[in-house]
């Protein structure tokens, strides 16, 4: 098997609307489809970062919800990589997003810090 890379990644939001603005609006993901499944009552939000990975944003009516914390058995985080940490954090916080503080990386010396999506989806913002 010869793995190229990531294409997609998959999130279930418990608020379409406040999720859709959080990753379109506060981190500027770009839209790529939009569609509304009747059969399902769901909505599926396709959204690209600028290297071409994809995060599918989901609806369901009442999904359950999500441990966060502590945390829990399969995916722990989703990261994106940035090239200015501080900036990034301060654009988040600006925003009313709490942002925990910067760290280091013991293994590579690279800043990452921690935040969460409004379901409490840890996310990581990385230093490249």
């Amino acid at each position: 098997m010869h793995i190229s890379g990531i294409h997609h990644v998959a999130i279930i939001a418990s608020d379409y609307q406040r999720s859709r603005r959080f990753y379109t609006e506060l981190l500027g993901l770009t839209i790529v489809a939009e569609t509304y499944r009747e059969q399902r009552d769901s909505y599926k939000l396709d959204l690209r970062t600028p290297d071409g990975v994809q995060i599918e944003l989901f609806s369901f009516p009442s999904p359950p919800p999500r441990v966060s914390r502590p945390e829990a058995c399969g995916l722990r985080h989703l990261a994106f990589c940035v090239p200015d940490l501080a900036a990034a954090v301060q654009e988040l916080r600006d925003q009313g997003i709490a942002v925990e503080d910067i760290r280091i990386d013991e293994f590579t010396g690279k800043r990452f810090t921690f935040f969460a999506d409004p379901d409490a989806l840890p996310l990581e913002l990385y230093e490249q």
